[in-house]
């Protein structure tokens, strides 16, 4: 017998309201609690033993996280691969590529003009780095950054996003390598059409694999943070570092929470109030990413969330590698932040029209360097390198920039979150009116 109307639609809104994500249920709230035991821990061994023992309790308390980001990077190459190419494969024909690979990079290079603009706007305003002491600057700690500025150009940039290899680019997890490789095998496999859908077939039964896989990586998710946040606050002082960073780090804090506000602002316009829902959505990979300093520690389970969200999985799986090799709006923010600041520090004045030209050649240096490790810091020294300013100002933001990572990890979720939510709502309406 069937149930009246109105019991139905009760029953229907009763199993969506238990089914909403609870920002503190479950592993959101397991990885909160890991990452406030972990400072207490790490403070602790910090004001109660010596730096030796700190030291080796930091080294070995960060192979929690070194081996959870590990498990991670375990499945982000095939996941990939298979994801795109099954996403493109189903869009069909080089059109529909072609119309949302537009409304993508439309989206990212918006976004990075702005996080840039903002970036420059609060770091003229605030002037961080006006009347700085640079007698203190251990200026050795940036050789191993600076080291890395002599291979980024533009002709190894090009050199850098083809692949000579896609098994040597699965190997080293390199992204936007893969996206390239997987985007012409995407492409190819559409064009040929029925004959190649058992291959489709079985790279997308393979995506669904290594998603499950995510569910049983995740679960290692609070211990990674745990031994993340540990580590670090056994050797930082961080009383020392907030008294010492105060205007930085505080600066710092005002521009990317104002870019927090303009993207959360922006989802409103778009996604109207699924926007609440989708933050809610990707709470918990935000702290893991927040934790670990990580994107790709969460880029799994970033793609699971969306899905969940109500994305497409041809867009998400075409949308989400994109945006984490060109999308980067916490990074994008933080490097013209950076770069001006160490100008200030050492008395250099740059007129607007120079700092123009920096945010330009940020916008398209910073582009494709996700896989880099320390890739803001890369761009920053490089950037300041063009512009004559001491390469070896990057110690200046050293001792702090893993408080900052943190936030602008952060931030580069949120911003690929965001726009993938957006181009897919604008292409349900697309495939809707056609």
């Amino acid at each position: 017998m069937p149930l009246p109307s109105g019991l139905t639609k009760t029953k229907t809104k009763m199993k969506e309201t238990t089914n909403k994500p609870s920002f503190l249920s479950g592993l959101t709230g397991q990885i909160l609690i890991a990452m406030i035991v972990g400072a207490i821990l790490g403070i602790a061994i910090h004001n109660n033993c010596t730096d030796e023992i700190a030291q080796s309790f930091s080294s070995k308390i960060k192979m929690l996280a070194t081996v959870f980001i590990r498990l991670v990077q375990m499945i982000i190459s095939p996941l990939v691969f298979t994801t795109l190419v099954v996403g493109i494969a189903k869009l069909g024909d080089i059109k529909a590529v072609g119309r949302i690979g537009g409304k993508a990079l439309g989206w990212f290079f918006t976004a990075s003009f702005i996080s840039l603009l903002l970036g420059m706007f609060f770091v003229n305003i605030l002037q961080p780095g006006v009347g700085l002491n640079l007698s203190n600057v251990d200026l050795t700690a940036a050789s191993e950054v600076t080291a890395k500025t002599t291979n980024l150009s533009f002709e190894n940039f090009i050199e850098h996003i083809v692949p000579k290899s896609i098994f040597e680019a699965m190997a080293t997890n390199e992204i936007l390598q893969i996206v390239i490789f997987s985007i012409f095998f995407g492409l190819a496999a559409a064009a040929i059409g029925e004959s190649v859908k058992p291959v489709v077939s079985a790279l997308d039964k393979t995506s669904h694999i290594v998603l499950k896989m995510v569910n049983y990586v995740m679960k290692f998710a609070p211990i990674g943070v745990f031994g993340a946040i540990a580590g670090v606050f056994a050797v930082r002082d961080f009383q020392e570092l907030a008294i010492t960073y105060f205007k930085y780090f505080g600066s710092f804090l005002i521009g990317i929470s104002s870019l927090w506000a303009v993207l959360i602002l922006v989802g409103y316009l778009f996604l109207k109030s699924r926007m609440s829902t989708l933050l809610k959505r990707i709470s918990s990979p935000l702290i893991v990413a927040f934790g670990t300093t990580s994107s790709e520690a969460v880029f799994p389970k970033l793609t699971e969330e969306l899905e969940r969200f109500g994305v497409k999985d041809k867009i998400v799986s075409f949308m989400l590698p994109l945006g984490y090799s060109f999308n980067l709006d916490g990074s994008m923010m933080y490097m013209t932040f950076a770069s001006i600041f160490i100008a200030q520090a050492y008395g250099i004045d740059l007129d607007l029209g120079t700092q123009f030209t920096m945010l330009l050649v940020l916008m398209l240096t910073s582009k494709g360097i996700a896989g880099v490790p320390r890739a803001s810091l890369v761009v920053v020294a490089a950037t300041c390198g063009m512009f004559d300013i001491p390469i070896e100002g990057i110690a200046l933001i050293l001792p702090i920039d893993h408080f900052c990572d943190m936030f602008r990890t952060a931030t580069n979720v949120l911003g690929n979150a965001l726009a993938t939510s957006v181009v897919g709502q604008w292409e349900d309406k697309t495939e809707a009116i056609g």
